[in-house]
This record gives structure tokens, C-alpha cells and sequence, in this order.
């Protein structure tokens, strides 16, 4: 079983478990106490229907070729948060009126109490359970897909939910033994905070697929502070439903939902004093029940019957449309692909089964040109994947590429017949082809760096004369010079981090040793520290720039490195630069982005002629959409001077952030046109 598959699965599982366990829990606690003899059966259609539905979402997904657009998936799961907060919400207020409601030990209040409640109970758990189950079964079938045949993900998933069922039994055990007052106070309470967070976590949901504003806009991001996917996050996480990472508009929503409705629970919670109520019978006469028997089949029924339809449906329409044969692939550490049969042309199916001890990329390539038509980026040992393809008359082999072990390839097989689907296979790039990019882009680095050791020298001579608004705007050229390089970066590495690296991750942030550059000149400059105070640090950058510009010839410049950089450059002024993240004081991280734009204008232009010939009109299209996203960040300026990012109206950032997606969206497939494959 691989760990790695087996770990993150059970976290998601723990998390998801303990999301919607902790609701219902808490709620059959509540009638527990206020009740012992009321029936639970309305709760467990409630949370039955959940599973039956979810299990029937997985099967719908794992057996047909369904899916939701990532978009439906987040609007989904933030309405469904949404619809969880104002009934959980419900319930809160239901448990403290019935709380006062047992303090008059009146049997048919405690009746009338709980029988209002039933739906909201009935539905609480519905939603609470179906929500959650929902998200696992999306997250577990992804990822279930991902490692083909390996059963981790699935098993991992398994032990995560048993583990949050045992916590919540615990939790259930406890809470029973408390004072009935004291239990409505707490778990009421401890309600609404769980409520806050599902909340913030449905917004979150819902910025995500655009219906709501504000998800570039980060209240605070702890993501390099706090390493994700541990098992104390996911805890904390399933039971609080906050992020390392939240918008504005979450945090608002979080914080004016606990400080509306917490303090109108705590008033009254006190009021509702605990009494002996004498146990009520259950009222459900036996022909109540009979139709709670009903409901419980139906509702745990349909869900079953509609996924069969579904399932039935597709496998009818598939069959009778000429679905993709499926043949069997098989990888060795010591042949790729022996014995294989080459199908008719048209849409087919591989099933690729790894059986060496090592992963290893497959692709299926044309014989003539050894372009790409379709491939399998480390598919670990022992599994299996599927992968389509749409296949022409021609001739074809399989590559199987191993890290650190030799190529393997298949016999060439002609495929013959008319296809009625169009084959794109991508043309194979080579060393040689990328070569004139990257002598160009060592030449255009280096003209980078002599301006920047220029302006570095100037910023040192400002700051010696004690003149702190010339050094702010040298400093600011020299470093708007430096983002220019752009895809550079990588290829400095150390030397690199001497002239442009963060605080995050060292160990004693700003005042680390470690912390150089940039950054470190202006956190001091702009804090107020004396000029000349600054000018070792002036002086330490001029230095590293130095060591760059002499060490610029030996440095690899990777040509996968380059093109991949394409698109990193701007995910990183995404995740740092549009945030604020990288901003330690002069409000200029938008000036930053805007020169992360110009060094990938100037990757793109280099790119464009291979670009042209394996997609025609990507380039093209990549360089009016980031002309687009320069004039757009460029009006972010008010008087002459940068706005920084805090400050960016909402339509603004609306307007940049729709102009970055668009453009990652676009560059995104660049490192695989212009892999250079074995």
C-alpha cells in the first residue's frame, strides 16, 4: 500500500468526518438529555439519506463520465454550507427554548418542544452528514482516479472516517454526563462556532466560483508559515473549518456571524435552567412508525435508484455510440509495452499497469515525428491507469521513461482504418530546438544585470548622502529591474535569495541573518531606520548582484526551466506580489507585479516561434491577453504614485485578478508543448 496515497486520504477522511460528525453528535446529545425516551429515528433518516446519497454520487462518478466543472463544484458545496449555517443555526436557538421549556416539567411542552424540532433535526443532519459526504466522495473518487488500481486512497478515506466516528462517540459519551444547563450553554455554543467557520468556509466556496468578490484579497496567509496536510491542521480544520489561507470577505462573515448570534445565545442561554423532567413516552403510535419506516426506505432508496439509472443510462448511450475499446498495457522494469496490439483507429482506451518497483512517465507517441498523443505522467508501481487517446492511421510506439534508469520503447505498430475523430499528436522538442531561446535569454539576463549592478551602485550613493526619498525610488527601479529577468530565478538558486529573498521560512523572520536584499533594505528603509544604517545593506546587495554577474556563464539555465517559468513567473506574483505578501513596507508590490508581467512578455516573445509551431495561436492569444493584464495593473497608480495592494478598490482588483486568471490560464500549458522529452 503506498503511504502516500494512504495518508493524505485518511486526513481527508478525519477531516470530513469530524466537519459533520461534531453536528450530529451534539444534536442526538441534545435530544438525548432534553429526552431520553424520544426516538432518534428521524436523526438516522436524516443522516442515512446523507450516505446513501453520497455512496450514490461516487458510484455516478466511478461508473459513468459524469463530472461538475470545478466552478459547479464550488458553487455546490458554498450553497450547501450556506443552507448547513441557517440550520444548525436553527437548531442552536430550538435547544435553548427547549431548555426552558423542561424547566417547567410539563410532559406535553417537552413534547410539543421536540416535535417542532423534528424537521429542523431531520434536516440538520441531512445537510450537516450530505454536505461532507458529498466533498469526500469528490475528493476520494479524484484522487482514487489518480493512483488507478492502488486501493489507498479508498482505505486511507475509510480509516480517516472511523477515526472521526470514534472521537465524535467519545464526545457523545461525555456530553451525556453533563448538567442539562451547562449542556445547552456548551454545546450551543460550541455550535455556533462551528457554524462561523462553515460559513466563512461556504464563502470561500463561493469566491472561488466568482459569485462572490474578494478571493484574491487575503486577510492573512499562513500557508509558509504552517506546513498544510499534518494531522493536527486537518483537525483543526475539520473542526474549526478554517484555513491557513482567508479572504477578507471570510474573515468578515466569520466574526459578524459569532458576533451577532453568539451573544444573543449566551443572554438567554442563562434563563433556560435545568429541571427533572419525568421521562416522556415516545408519542409515535405504531402507525406513525410504519410511516417512518417508509420514509427511511424511501429516502435511503432513491438516491440508489437514480445513481442506478444514471449509471444504466450511460452504459447504454456509451455501448451504443461505439465507446473507446479498452486494451491492456503492460510496464516492466525491463520491457515497455511488450506484446502490445495495435487497435483500429478512432477513440480507444489504454489500461497501463505498472508492474516494475519503480514509477515511471508513459507516453504514446507517432513513430515518423514522436509527437505526444497521449501520456502518463509517474504512474507509481503496481498500479493502473486509464488513458485515452484518439488515434489516426499511422504508426506508433510507447516510450517508457524512468528516473534513473534507462528509456524503454515498444515495437512500432501500424494503426489502419478511417477515424472519425481528429488526432493531435504534439510535435517533439528537442535541446537543439530550444537552444537559440536560451542563448537569447542568457544574453537578455545579462543585459538585466549590468543595469541592475548600475542602479544597485546609485542606491548605495543615496543613501550615503542621507537623501531617503532618492534611495526609495532607486530602490524601487533596481528592483523592478530584477523581476524583469523573470525565469532566471531558478538557476541563481542561493545567490538568488541573497538578492530578493522573504522572511518567511527562516527562523527568526525579519531579524534572521539570513534575511538579505531587497526586502531587508526595505524593511528598514521605509521603518525609518537612519540611511546610513542601511548602506552595509546597500552595500551587500551590490555584492550579490556582483557574484550573479560572475557567475552568469556558469549557471544552467534548464531549457524544461524555461518554459516552465512562463507560467510560474506569474503564479508567483499571484500568490506573493496580489497579495501583499512580498510587501514589507513600500506598498509596491504592485508595481512588482506589473514588471513580473514585462518579464514574461519578453519569455513569451522569445517562445513564440516554437510556440507557433506546436499550437498555433497560443502565442498570439498569450500576448494580447498579457498586454491586457499590463494596461490593467499599470492604472494602479493615483497621483503618480503605486496604490498599494490593501488599497486596490474592489473593482480593481476585480479587473486584475480576472486579467491574471485569464493569462495562467492561458500560459498553463506551455511546459507540456515544450517538454523536452527523451
Amino acid at each position: 500500500m503506498s503511504w502516500t496515497e494512504f495518508l493524505p486520504n485518511l486526513l481527508i477522511g478525519l477531516r470530513e468526518g469530524l466537519e459533520a460528525g461534531l453536528i450530529v453528535t451534539i444534536l442526538v446529545s441534545a435530544v438525548r438529555r432534553a429526552d431520553p425516551d424520544r426516538s432518534l429515528v428521524g436523526v438516522w433518516i436524516g443522516v442515512a439519506a446523507a450516505i446513501a446519497m453520497s455512496l450514490s454520487f461516487g458510484a455516478v462518478l466511478t461508473f459513468t463520465s459524469a463530472s461538475l466543472s470545478s466552478t459547479a463544484q464550488a458553487v455546490f458545496g458554498g450553497t450547501l454550507s450556506i443552507l448547513a449555517v441557517v440550520l444548525v443555526t436553527w437548531m442552536v436557538f430550538w435547544m435553548r427554548r427547549a431548555a426552558r421549556t423542561l424547566s417547567s416539567g410539563l410532559r406535553e411542552k417537552v413534547g410539543d418542544a421536540l416535535a417542532v424540532g423534528g424537521t429542523a433535526l431531520v434536516l440538520t443532519a441531512f445537510v450537516a452528514v450530505g454536505r461532507e459526504g458529498l466533498e469526500t466522495a469528490l475528493f476520494v473518487w479524484t484522487n482514487a482516479q489518480a493512483a488507478g488500481s492502488n486501493l489507498a486512497p479508498v482505505v486511507g478515506a475509510l480509516v480517516g472516517l472511523v477515526l472521526a466516528f470514534v472521537l465524535c462517540l467519545a464526545m457523545y459519551r461525555s456530553l451525556v454526563k453533563v448538567n442539562l444547563s451547562r449542556f445547552f450553554t456548551i454545546t450551543g455554543g460550541v455550535l455556533l462556532v462551528i457554524a462561523a467557520g462553515v460559513l466563512a468556509y461556504g464563502v470561500g466556496d463561493l469566491q472561488e466560483a466568482g459569485v462572490l468578490p474578494g478571493q484574491g484579497s487575503a486577510a492573512f496567509d499562513l500557508t509558509d508559515r504552517i506546513a498544510g496536510g499534518t494531522w493536527w491542521v486537518e483537525a483543526v480544520r475539520g473542526v474549526t473549518n478554517l484555513d491557513l489561507r482567508m479572504s477578507w470577505l471570510q474573515v468578515i462573515a466569520y466574526l459578524a456571524y459569532l458576533a451577532v448570534f453568539l451573544p444573543l445565545f449566551l443572554i438567554g442561554a442563562h434563563r433556560a435552567k435545568a429541571a427533572s423532567a419525568s421521562p416522556v413516552a415516545d408519542p409515535t403510535p405504531p402507525r406513525s412508525r410504519r410511516r417512518v419506516g417508509v420514509l427511511a426506505t424511501t429516502v435511503v432508496a432513491v438516491p440508489v435508484l437514480v445513481a442506478g439509472v444514471v449509471i444504466a443510462a450511460n452504459g447504454s448511450s456509451s455501448s451504443g455510440s461505439g465507446a473507446a475499446t479498452v486494451l491492456p498495457i503492460q510496464v516492466s522494469a525491463s520491457a515497455c509495452a511488450p506484446g502490445w496490439t495495435a487497435p483500429s483507429a478512432g477513440a480507444v482506451t489504454f489500461a497501463v499497469s505498472n508492474d516494475s518497483g519503480h514509477a515511471v512517465d508513459v507516453e504514446l507517441v507517432t513513430a515518423a515525428s514522436s509527437g505526444l498523443v497521449a501520456e502518463i505522467e509517474v504512474l507509481g508501481p503496481g498500479t493502473t491507469r486509464e488513458l485515452p487517446a484518439s488515434l489516426g492511421a499511422e504508426q506508433y510506439r510507447w516510450n517508457c521513461i524512468y528516473d534513473g534508469l534507462p528509456t524503454q520503447t515498444s515495437a512500432v505498430l501500424e494503426v489502419s482504418g478511417a477515424s472519425q475523430v481528429q488526432m493531435i499528436a504534439i510535435p517533439k522538442v528537442t535541446t537543439i530546438d530550444l537552444a537559440p531561446v536560451v542563448a537569447s535569454y542568457r544574453a537578455y539576463v545579462a543585459k538585466q544585470l549590468a543595469t541592475l549592478h548600475v542602479q544597485t551602485v546609485a542606491l548605495e550613493a543615496d543613501l550615503a548622502a542621507g537623501n531617503v526619498v532618492k534611495a526609495k525610488a532607486a530602490w524601487l527601479a533596481a528592483h523592478l529591474t530584477y523581476h524583469r529577468i523573470g525565469a532566471a530565478y531558478g538557476a541563481f538558486g542561493a545567490d538568488g535569495d541573497a538578492v530578493d529573498g522573504l522572511a518567511e521560512g527562516l527562523p527568526l523572520g525579519v531579524n534572521d541573518p539570513d534575511f538579505l536584499g531587497f526586502h531587508k533594505i526595505e524593511y528598514d528603509l521605509w521603518r525609518g531606520v537612519s540611511p546610513g544604517t542601511v548602506v552595509p545593506e546597500a552595500t551587500a546587495l551590490t555584492q550579490a548582484v556582483d557574484v550573479l554577474v560572475s557567475k552568469l556563464d556558469t549557471f544552467t539555465f534548464d531549457p524544461n526551466d524555461i518554459s516552465l517559468r512562463a507560467h510560474e513567473i506569474l503564479e508567483d506574483t499571484s500568490r506573493f506580489s496580489l497579495t501583499g505578501q512580498d510587501d514589507y513596507g513600500s506598498g509596491t508590490s504592485v508595481a512588482t507585479a506589473l514588471a513580473d508581467t514585462e518579464g514574461t512578455q519578453t519569455l513569451v516573445r522569445m517562445l513564440t516561434p516554437l510556440l507557433d509551431r506546436q499550437s498555433p495561436g497560443l502565442a498570439a492569444r498569450a500576448s494580447t491577453e498579457l498586454k491586457w493584464l499590463h494596461d490593467v495593473i499599470a492604472g494602479a497608480r493615483h497621483d503618480g504614485s503605486w496604490i498599494p495592494v490593501a488599497a486596490l478598490s474592489l473593482t480593481q482588483r476585480q479587473a486584475v485578478n480576472a486579467a491574471t486568471g485569464q493569462v495562467l490560464e492561458t500560459l498553463s500549458v506551455v511546459p507540456d508543448l515544450l517538454e523536452i522529452r527523451p
